[in-house]
């Protein structure tokens, strides 16, 4: 008898089989046991450990023993004529196929059931603890205010992207009155759909006061419905209604623009800001193009870009139209869809489009300073328009985020650091604050602090993409290498688990996983991520790989991030030469870098400054 046939007559595989199925079972029983209780990471590692030995010793007593009537006897020891194994085969078949139902029941209950279960527990609890830190201190009484998204009155469902453009236009416009605080769209919009009280709303965003209204839309006509509510006591400040026709959509955000900064008893230093105007067909196109944009895909993206040039046929100086087809084109570059020189130049075309029809627009400049900085590596010049842009509109959120963006480039991230810190306060319930947020504190050496608002992120947005990296390498920083595992396995963008596996298998000491990681990475993302293969080989304290991958990022990108100059995992390379050489090369030395002035007061300390005056 051939040794195949001896192992499938001694039941071998079949006890195999239904040890595996079992293995299984019990590792996602313990996984949800082991989370809810807070175990330690080793623990999971010993029970896997223990699996694989029962696996071994499962095997061996199925080919060395036989159940018998008798019970269990040494297979030699068993007549061949009153061996049973044919009926032990199948209760074994049995076995393994109710432990697959019970396997697939699992698996469908944990897909259908506990999935969404968990994901809703997360937002709950999210939702719970920014109400409870929020009941901490009392609402903030001073000018502030949060425009919830209006609601689409319109028969046609397609005309959501006016309510929420206008919902969007009306906080712009406010957000431009340096003494009122003014939520961002990201926070606001997180409310959209959902059935909360207006004094949760602003216990949440930390606001006195809350906008709401709706839009209906028909033709040419348009009522916009508009009440502005305080959230101590859920008075009805003001309320109003417009029957207008969209010739006087501008006018009708002025208006109520006005009557906020009215009844909010709103000092204003100047002339209150108004409406960019143009045709209301053009205006329409590009809520259509700004809206498309927003969804971040391939298809959007052309549709954005086709809405937007069919609102400049129509009005070719309308800089607003003009600012975000430059936005796009960028976000098609970082996304893989454009080349890098043919998105770029079409963007700063765009952009220069868009100052010619309005030299003050601030988002315009602002881009200009995105361009400057990542495409011509200016940045000096870069450090300027963010500061002229942040001038204009001290309290522009997107704008001071990309402003962060910089500081943290030059190396200073005690002022990046302030910056975001100052975005995620007026923007708290928006899961890529938290993110950017993590990651500058991850640069600025604050780990405990970046494992905490990765972790935020991740309850804002369930399975988001980078966040359990991130708190894996400020675990690695930390020396919680188990800690780090973990997060890195949990990883959903499979580049970056990678990624982070490579890591923390070479933290944990395990050469030999580690190095398979490795190779396994370099082979299936290398070429396109050369910069992550840098960082590995620094965080193994390898230098010579690490500076041949530097080389590699620079020629592939055209350049490197000059976050890379501050990023922790590279500190090890600091006292080689060849550290030095790369700096003065690429043009950013720290010499260099120190001699650039960027001054941006956030609107806090602008207001203190102006009452030392």
């Amino acid at each position: 008898m051939t040794l195949f046939a001896e192992l499938k007559r001694r039941n071998v595989f079949k006890v195999g089989i239904a040890y595996l199925v079992m293995a299984w079972l019990v590792m996602q029983v313990a996984d949800v046991i082991l989370n809810n209780v807070a175990a330690p990471g080793w623990i999971f590692h010993v029970i896997l450990l223990l699996l694989g030995i029962g696996f071994v010793l499962a095997l061996f007593f199925a080919w060395e023993f036989e159940l018998t009537p008798e019970g269990l006897k040494k297979e030699k020891d068993v007549d061949r004529s009153q061996s049973i194994t044919h009926v032990t085969s199948q209760k074994l078949n049995y076995l393994i196929i109710g432990m697959l139902v019970l396997a697939l029941g699992y698996f469908a209950f944990d897909k259908f059931v506990l999935s969404g279960a968990r994901d809703a527990a997360l937002v709950e609890a999210t939702t719970q603890a920014l109400t409870e830190q929020a009941a901490e201190a009392p609402v903030d009484e001073s000018p502030s205010i949060a425009v919830l998204p209006f609601v689409n009155m319109s028969s046609d469902e397609e005309q959501e992207y006016f309510s929420d453009g206008l919902s969007e236009e009306l906080l712009n416009l406010l957000a431009r009155i340096p003494d009122l605080r003014v939520t961002s769209r990201s926070s606001a919009f997180y409310y959209k759909g959902k059935d909360i009280k207006i004094a949760e709303v602003g216990r949440e965003l930390n606001v006195a006061n809350v906008l709401e209204g709706s839009v209906r839309k028909s033709g040419n006509q348009i009522r916009v419905t508009a009440q502005l509510i305080r959230v101590s006591d859920d008075v009805h400040l003001w309320s109003e209604s417009y029957d207008r026709s969209l010739d006087d959509i501008f006018a009708i955000q002025d208006e109520i623009a006005a009557h906020v900064v009215e009844q909010l008893k709103v000092e204003l230093l100047g002339e209150a800001p108004q409406a960019t105007e143009t045709d209301p067909e053009a205006y329409a196109l590009f809520l259509q193009g700004r809206a498309a944009s927003r969804l971040h895909s391939e298809q959007s993206y052309e549709n954005a870009i086709e809405f937007l040039k069919a609102s400049l046929a129509i009005d070719p100086d309308y800089a607003p139209s003009w600012a975000n087809l430059s936005s796009v084109y960028v976000n098609q570059v970082s996304r893989g869809i454009r080349s890098f020189e043919e998105g770029y130049d079409l963007a700063f075309e765009a952009t220069q489009r868009a100052l010619a029809a309005d030299p003050v627009h601030a988002p315009a400049i602002a881009q200009l300073g995105w361009i400057t900085a990542y495409h011509d590596h200016d940045l000096a010049a870069a450090a300027k328009h963010y500061e002229r842009a942040l001038a204009l509109e001290p309290g522009n959120l997107p704008v001071l985020a990309n402003a962060s963006g910089l500081a943290m480039d030059l190396g200073r991230l005690d002022q990046a650091i302030a910056m975001m810190e100052f975005v995620v306060a007026r923007d708290p319930v928006y899961s890529s604050g938290h993110h950017n947020l993590a990651y500058t504190y991850f640069l600025g050496g604050q780990y405990a602090d970046t494992v905490e608002s990765a972790r935020r992120a991740l309850q804002l947005s369930p399975g988001r993409s980078g966040s359990s990296v991130l708190m894996g390498l400020a675990q690695l920083m930390m020396g919680d290498a188990e800690a780090a595992l973990h997060s890195m396995q949990v990883e959903p963008n499979d580049l970056y688990r990678h990624f982070g596996l490579a890591l923390s298998w070479f933290a944990l000491g395990n050469t030999q996983k580690a190095d398979k990681a490795l190779a396994t990475f370099v082979e299936q993302y290398g070429s396109g991520s050369p910069e992550l293969v840098a960082h590995v080989h620094a965080f193994r304290n390898e230098p010579n790989a690490a500076f041949e991958w530097i080389e590699k990022a620079i020629g592939h990108y055209g350049g490197f991030g000059p976050e890379i100059y501050t990023d922790p995992v590279f500190r090890v390379l600091h006292g080689d030469p060849r550290w030095s050489a790369l700096r003065e090369r690429e043009g950013v030395s720290q010499s260099l870098l120190d001699s650039i002035e960027f001054n941006v007061r956030l609107p806090n300390e602008r207001q203190l400054a102006e009452a030392a005056d």
